[in-house]
């Protein structure tokens, strides 16, 4: 297929151990790439892969559709345009009850897990919202506390796959930046709390929640919430992420969502499990 000259882009949309992989032949035979997240199931894989397509000229996009949310862009647009006005802080949380996705090994294998799952599109929709500031250090735990004990699955799942479990079911800690901001970050597949979805945004001008967008603000001493109405419908975050990449493949639009952006998320996911198998602070160096 990457082969085929009547194809001119590729969509990969496998498990996180095969995205370099595929990708890497896609961009190779210089065709376009929009991919799924995360980019990778390690940083160096990530690294070979946004080298290797931003030398090939090709368009190389991250498939991000809570990035592309109808929230999210409303909030990105307001942070653009100066209404938080320095954002100094963000939460971001994804909490499922009994959500570990067992359909595909991929997920439950090493390379995949919670983090990488959940934890990348809370990440990364914060960090977008909050301008892409550098990141310096990540302080994290992680585990898995239901997983490998066969607890916790959106569905029933047989022995002889739960006891191949190994990777985290849960990873949350703070992601400092070099502008002093900080984002808080938690990821559960599974826990004994009801289910949950948000993302806060902290600015000394005003403060938003994403889900539904509500922007908070004082201004004369009188406290104000403005609630946005906005399209409700999950398949338009979907609409938005393709209609870019068309857009930067046909138009040349300058992509708002490279490979570059998955690879520095990558690595701030990475360093976020590192930190809890390490028990300790890491930094994140800024080696490409």
């Amino acid at each position: 297929m990457c082969r085929d000259p009547e194809i001119d882009a590729v969509f990969v949309g496998t498990p996180n151990q095969l995205h370099v992989p595929v990708a890497l032949e896609a961009v190779r035979n210089g065709k376009h790439v929009l991919v799924t997240k995360p980019l990778a199931d390690r940083e160096e894989a990530a690294a070979e892969l946004v080298q290797t397509a931003e030398a090939a000229g090709v368009v190389n996009m991250m498939s991000l559709n809570h990035r592309f949310s109808e929230s999210s862009l409303y909030l990105q647009a307001q942070a653009r345009a100066g209404v938080f006005g320095e954002i100094y802080y963000a939460r971001a949380r994804s909490v499922r009850r009994n959500g570990i996705p067992a359909w595909n090994l991929g997920f439950i294998q090493e390379g995949g897990g919670a983090f990488r799952d959940m934890g990348v599109h809370m990440l990364d929709n914060s960090w977008a919202i909050m301008g892409r500031p550098k990141p310096v250090s990540v302080s994290g735990v992680c585990g898995a506390k239901f997983g490998p004990f066969g607890r916790g699955y959106s569905d029933p799942t047989p022995e002889e796959t739960w006891r191949q479990y190994a990777a985290d079911d849960y990873a949350g800690g703070l992601i400092r930046f070099e502008n002093g901001a900080a984002l808080q970050v938690e990821s559960f597949w599974a826990s004994n709390q009801p289910p949950e979805i948000q993302i806060e945004i902290f600015g000394d001008k005003a403060g938003a929640q994403a889900f539904p967008p509500i922007i908070y603000s004082t201004e004369d001493g009188v406290e104000k919430d403005l609630a946005v109405r906005l399209s409700t419908r999950g398949e338009k975050a979907w609409e938005n992420v393709a209609a870019h990449f068309i857009e930067c493949v046909l138009d040349g639009a300058p992509c708002q969502s490279p490979l570059r952006d998955g690879l520095k998320v990558q690595q701030m996911l990475e360093a976020m499990l590192r930190s809890g198998a390490l028990k300790r602070e890491v930094a994140i160096e800024d080696k490409y």
